[in-house]
């Protein structure tokens, strides 16, 4: 047996080092801390919701930089005009161009010249602009690859000033990482309430340095309010200076006055021009601007020249360190549009930890005691496989320095109940070679022989789900994806390697002599037998279509109860005792939101208070977090908010794109890798049968009245992937027996097929429930929209296999043997025997 032993060495030696990577995940810290740094911090990091934080979803705000841009170029062009003698009008700035009329019409070819003289970057030549002539008018349109660099420039240096600003904020290891083309996702542990940290990202923090116009008459000019809103400021439309050059802002309190005010330093640059401008403009107000508001004006007495100032504005001492905070930090070069927030509170997150680990536990409890009470001691060897697969999802995971999040643990469940999957295909298949009478090692080789290629297919085909949801999820629920996509590789290894190396293992020494696998004994008198499945496969088909039928008309009406995730909004846990719901109601319309709704809990002042989003504004609807806040607070002072979910309406938009554009790409991705395994009318018959279940789980939703968010679409697609795993594993012993007999009438044919099949498709069935039924009973609303339509999915995607998908693939392959074509294409030993009789 020296295979046997080289084995055992290499799959030791990966096995060790999986299971080593995951230690430090269990180590206590005064353990981990004499251990070196690399080894100690390889671990898994848990999510915001299982740790407690905030996470904000900001996006730069397109059209103010667009607009920018045109004023940029409105400004440069006008200068060369005006600076040349030629007369124009003002410019007008659209969304998407930027125009200019000239009063001579003479002077269109010297204006053309000047702007294609600006056309082009002066740094890497790129075109800024195109430019086209309508009359005397001229319009200049960005190009898309101008726009799209300066967003990026824009993203990359207002990811500097985020992260810049928190640690001037000192928080905790704040995560602040790049989302998408315009997005930016900072995560913040440990803070409950982010309001302060929104309000502070929120503000763009733009300073500068303007005179005022009417001291000398000048005319190009321009009105900003004062920092009241009261009084209304006219200067110059030219920046004097650029807030940029402060290096070094503090918050003080003047000398005289005692008021508090903020004291900034300029560079070298910044302090010689700011003596030059004061020098030449002794008794002229200087107007200090910020995001657009005039916060002092002081006329200027003196030549100014040590390069530090003073800004006054009638502080607070809280404001003035904002302020210093921010001129320190640096302006951002766009705004931040807050377009997603949610935030969990420490004890929730707590709570959700002991939740996953109580129905984990309990869910593999329950496979491990059905294994072994089937199987026995081989059902013990499919344990110890199974056991060794979460620690190596574990060990991966910390590799990877992945974070954990409450749907990631749900992914764990539900991979612990589909790993069991390949080792109940494998003990079938060696029962069934041992029925035959053949020997203990002859009957284990072809077991696993057999049973491989259904593995590969079963898997790769949920796979193409699960990675799907990782393109096209976020945050938690990609979490999800990679713990399945793991777990599902994972478990092919321990199934087919491991697995077979104890088996081989356990029957040394009696290679030749019968093997027996305990079995169900009912179920082992009709797997071998042959029923008549197909008999009934008109009423089989009639009742799938009126139920889909019946699940479409749920769809519309009533419809599905959406979570903010589609509908964009403010969903907010409040912890209030002394409110009821009449009270609680009575206060929000005191507050003008009479357009929430209140959810009571099963808890004496539990709610749940769902607020519309408003009016397409992502502002107006990062403000009503705070306003539905301060009227509870109002009532109640400490009153806690637990948990805290705002989705803009373009985030809840992209969401509802997303979610279908991936359930078409799913059933697509099915079909091509099915139509290649098996043939056209096999993939056809499965991704009918798939659209058939998903409109029964969407009915389910309907009927129920399970909400449906982001983790409702991790469901749906983990169901696509187990429904096709299903279906794989009875066309594939079809396939198999047509190539067996290929002139056996095709009803008898999978009749057998599906009987043979009845066993495996039974036992993974009830696994993933007894895996999944603990977090569906216990688990609470937090997985309740994943948990249970994946209960109601597996008993639909089970039935399906038999009843639906079977009728289908026997009426297609009728219709294909009427055109004359064979039911499967020539495998690669058929084709080589037909060349082979080529004389």
């Amino acid at each position: 047996m020296k295979s046997l032993s080289t084995r055992a060495i290499v799959y030791g030696l990966l096995i060790v080092l999986g299971l080593l990577s995951a230690v430090p995940n269990l180590l206590p810290d005064s353990i981990a801390s004499k251990l070196p740094a690399w080894y100690s911090e390889n671990n898994v990091s848990l999510g915001l919701d299982l740790q407690g934080g905030s996470h904000l979803l900001l996006e730069a705000d397109s059209k103010a930089l667009i607009h920018d841009q045109y004023q940029t170029l409105a400004d440069e062009l006008t200068d060369q005009l005006r600076e040349a003698g030629i007369y124009y009008s003002r410019p007008l700035i659209q969304s998407d161009s930027l125009q200019l009329t000239l009063r001579n019409s003479d002077s269109i070819k010297q204006a053309q010249a000047m702007v294609e003289s600006l056309a082009r970057d002066g740094n890497d030549g790129s075109r800024r602009f195109e430019l086209e002539i309508i009359g005397n008018r001229l319009e200049l349109r960005l190009t898309e690859v101008w726009i799209n660099a300066v967003m990026n420039d824009a993203i990359e240096r207002s990811l500097e000033v985020v992260r810049r600003r928190l640690d001037e904020t000192g928080l905790v290891d704040p995560s602040i990482t790049r989302q998408g083309d315009a997005g930016i996702l900072v995560q913040m542990p440990g803070v409950a309430d982010p309001k302060d940290i929104r309000q502070l990202l929120g503000t763009t923090a733009k300073m500068t340095f303007h005179w005022d116009a009417d001291s000398n008459g000048e005319r190009d000019t321009v009105s900003l309010p004062g920092q009241d809103g009261k009084q209304q400021f006219r200067l110059e439309k030219r920046v004097a200076m650029e807030g940029q050059h402060i290096r070094d802002a503090q918050a003080g309190f003047n000398q005289d006055s005692g008021e508090p005010v903020v004291t900034f330093k300029l560079d070298n640059e910044g302090a010689k021009l700011f003596g030059k401008m004061t020098r030449d403009n002794i008794g002229r107000p200087l107007a200090i601007v910020l995001d657009g508001k005039v916060i002092t004006a002081p006329v200027i007495r003196s030549e100014i020249a040590a390069g530090s100032g003073e800004i006054s504005g009638g502080f607070t001492t809280q404001e003035a360190a904002e302020l210093a905070l921010l001129l320190r930090a640096g302006a951002l070069p766009v705004p931040l549009l807050v377009m997603e927030e949610r935030s969990v509170g420490p004890d929730l997150g707590s709570d959700a930890i002991a939740m996953g680990l109580t129905t984990g536990l309990i869910g593999a409890a329950l496979v491990i005691a059905f294994m072994i009470g089937i199987y026995g001691r081989w059902g013990l060897i499919a344990c110890v496989g199974l056991a060794i697969n979460m620690g190596l999802v574990f060990g991966i995971l910390s590799l990877l320095g992945a974070t954990l999040t409450l749907p990631g643990i749900a992914g764990i469940i539900l991979t612990l109940g589909m790993a069991v999957d390949a080792n109940i295909l494998i003990n079938e298949r060696i029962r069934e070679e041992s029925r035959r009478g053949k020997s203990a090692w002859k009957a284990l080789h072809e077991g696993f022989d057999k049973a491989y290629t259904t593995i590969l297919d079963s898997n790769l085909t949920t796979l193409i789900a699960v990675s799907l949801l990782f393109m096209f999820g976020s945050g938690p629920v990609q979490g999800f994806a990679v713990t399945i996509g793991i777990g599902l590789l994972t478990s092919m290894f321990t199934a087919i390697a491991v697995t077979r190396l104890l088996m081989e293992w356990s029957i040394q020494g009696r290679e030749k002599k019968p093997l027996k696998i305990n079995g169900f004994a009912l179920l082992d008198k009709l797997s071998r037998r042959t029923l008549d499945f197909l008999r009934g496969r008109f009423v089989g088909l009639t009742a799938s279509a009126l139920l889909s039928l019946a699940a479409i008309v749920l769809f519309f009406q009533p419809g599905l109860k959406y979570g903010v995730d589609f509908t964009g909004g403010t969903l907010v846990e409040v912890h209030a005792s002394q409110l009821s719901v009449e009270g609680l109601r009575a206060t929000l319309q005191n507050h003008a939101m009479a357009q929430a709704s209140i959810q009571e809990s099963a808890e004496q002042g539990e709610f749940l208070v769902r607020l519309p989003a408003e009016n397409q504004d992502p502002a107006a609807t990062a403000a009503q977090v705070d306003a539905l806040k301060t009227a509870v607070q109002s009532v109640q002072a400490d009153a806690a908010f637990p948990k805290v979910d705002m989705v803009g309406p373009k985030v809840s938009s992209g969401f509802a794109d997303d979610t279908i554009l991936a359930i078409l790409l799913a059933g697509f991705g099915m079909l091509a890798y099915l139509s290649i395994r098996f043939e056209s009318h096999f993939a056809i018959a499965a991704t009918l049968t798939i659209a058939l279940d998903l409109t029964k789980t969407i009915g389910f939703f309907a009927l129920t009245g399970v909400e449906f968010n982001l983790t409702a679409v991790a469901a749906l697609l983990a169901l696509i992937g187990y429904s096709v795993n299903d279906k794989v594993v009875v066309f594939d012993r079809i396939r198999e027996n047509l190539r067996a007999c290929p002139d056996k009438p095709m009803m008898t044919l999978m009749n057998e097929s599906i009987s043979s099949t009845l066993t495996r498709t039974v036992f993974t069935s009830v696994t993933t429930f007894l895996a999944l039924l603990p977090m569906g009973v216990a688990g609470g609303s937090a997985v309740s929209s994943f948990a249970l339509p994946m209960l109601f999915g597996i008993v639909i995607g089970t039935s399906s296999s038999v009843f639906i998908a079977a009728p289908v693939l026997y009426f297609l392959g009728q219709r294909r043997a009427r055109k004359g074509l064979a039911q499967l294409r020539p495998s690669a030993e058929e084709m080589q025997q037909r060349l082979a009789d080529i004389p």
